[in-house]
């Protein structure tokens, strides 16, 4: 959809951007027209349409209208909602009352250098302003109407058809204006003949000279106006990365193996889990777990994985030898009497101190 538009045209260059060059042109209430660099739905901006108040063909008319149709058969005392119908879908022009009166004499040209579109990223949005690269103004289809309030004021308006989005902009969204890109396609939707097929014009802009870039969310406010709409911003595409991120980001490569290989490719591993990582170091680190490595190792890792076996046994020997030394020890030891207790306080085994062996060492 196009909600925004960016037209700071002078306004005897609208026609000539609009194909208008030859032709003869009338200004309609073009005091009305503000340029601005963040047009919403219910600013005053210019479209160029067939005057049909004149005599002859070739006449057309600059008309300021304010964006968003009203039609004409909204109720007098009803209050304009200029964002009700500020877009109309080209698929169903025929098929909606507010649009199909007005196909067959009622089109008219938006000249503007940009619009913006937004690229919704969860519950945040961010702008990009679309132009041309070389610079010069977009047009688009467009249709107008005049609707009369209780005031008998007269109020003309006007809506931008949209079409489906083009494929290199799909990643933005899923609608597009209508964009005429040359003096034919302008002429086609601008002509009242019936052998006019205007609706070969109504299809998505594939040219590569349509671009774009981020800009400032600012913007998305109508109040915010100004050279700064259409600043070049730069994103940062920065990921706060945890661990677990970090691990998965990597990508482990083995050297090709005859055996292995397939149709050629290098075999890749798929990257573990932190906690997989580190129960598989501490196994590889450890001699006491040394048998539970693969057997597809290599034969040093056996040997040492055997010789880690015989280490652990002989030290586990040693300590069940201590301990019952010491079990022993105890039994036979006769009891310290009350009067000997003090003096032996240092002997007391380390491994449960009391509160009084703490102060006797003091």
């Amino acid at each position: 959809m196009c909600g925004r538009a960016r037209c700071t045209l002078r306004a005897d260059d609208i026609p000539r951007a609009c194909h208008r060059n030859t032709a003869t042109v009338r200004s309609v209430n073009m005091d009305r027209y503000r340029p601005s660099y963040n047009a919403s739905p219910g600013s005053n901006l210019a479209v160029v349409r067939r005057d049909d108040a004149a005599s002859g063909g070739d006449v057309y008319a600059i008309h300021c209208m304010k964006w968003g149709l009203i039609p004409s058969f909204t109720k007098k005392s009803e209050k304009p909602d200029f964002y009700k119908m500020f877009n109309a879908r080209s698929e169903s022009l025929s098929e909606r009352a507010s649009f199909r009166r007005l196909i067959l004499k009622s089109r008219c040209l938006v000249a503007v250098e940009g619009f913006y579109e937004w690229k919704k990223d969860g519950s945040k949005k961010q702008p990009y302003y679309i132009h041309f690269k070389d610079g010069r103004p977009l047009v688009f289809a467009a249709l107008y109407d005049s609707w009369q309030n209780s005031e008998g004021e007269i109020l003309d308006t006007f809506t931008i058809v949209t079409t489906a989005a083009s494929p290199a902009i799909q990643w933005l969204h899923d609608r597009m204006p209508v964009i005429l890109g040359d003096k034919e396609a302008t002429d086609t939707w601008l002509s009242v003949s019936s052998n006019s097929k205007f609706d070969t014009v109504l299809k998505p802009y594939e040219h590569s000279d349509l671009v774009w870039y981020p800009v400032t969310p600012a913007m998305g406010k109508p109040s915010f106006d100004g050279p700064e709409c259409i600043k070049e911003i730069h994103l940062n595409m920065e990921e706060k990365g945890t661990i677990s991120k970090f691990f998965s980001r990597k990508e482990f490569k083995e050297e090709s193996n005859p055996e292995e290989s397939t149709h050629g490719k290098s075999l890749k591993l798929e990257p573990k889990s932190v906690k997989e990582e580190n129960e598989s170091e501490e196994k590889l680190e450890t001699p006491c777990s040394a048998k539970t490595v693969d057997h597809d190792l290599k034969p040093e890792l056996e040997t040492f994985s055997h010789e880690g076996e015989t280490k652990c046994k002989t030290k586990r020997d040693r300590e069940e030898l201590v301990d019952s030394k010491l079990k022993t020890d105890e039994i036979v030891k006769p009891r310290a009497s009350p009067a000997k207790k003090k003096a032996n306080l240092k002997s007391v085994d380390d491994k449960q101190p009391t509160l009084l062996s703490y102060f006797g060492k003091k």
